[in-house]
């Protein structure tokens, strides 16, 4: 009985430990990566090479969120925002 109870919290809590939509941008210069963890709107922006990957983040439109990104790291050529992709026509203005 007692492992059954546990087996059925495990299954009740899985939602709560099941990760938010991940954020990443590719920087178009990556030499302007930075070399360490870089908090931008509560969003913690790592980078390996180009591609930056961030997790958390306050709840803001993508668009607002690649502005202040490209703002840091200069212009991105792919930019998505806990799961949402800009179009062409959106990282154009991103990078503007």
């Amino acid at each position: 009985m007692r492992a059954l109870l546990v087996a059925v919290s495990l299954l009740v809590a899985a939602p709560a430990f099941a990760q938010a939509p991940a954020s990443s941008a590719v920087l178009a210069d990556s030499s302007k990566a930075p070399a360490a963890r870089v908090i931008i709107d509560g969003a913690a922006w790592r980078c390996e090479g180009a591609s930056c990957t961030a997790t958390g983040g306050s709840s803001q439109p993508a668009a607002r969120a690649c502005r202040r990104v490209v703002a840091r790291f200069g212009a991105v050529s792919a930019f998505t925002y806990k799961g949402v992709a800009l179009t062409a026509e959106q990282l154009t203005a991103c990078n503007a």
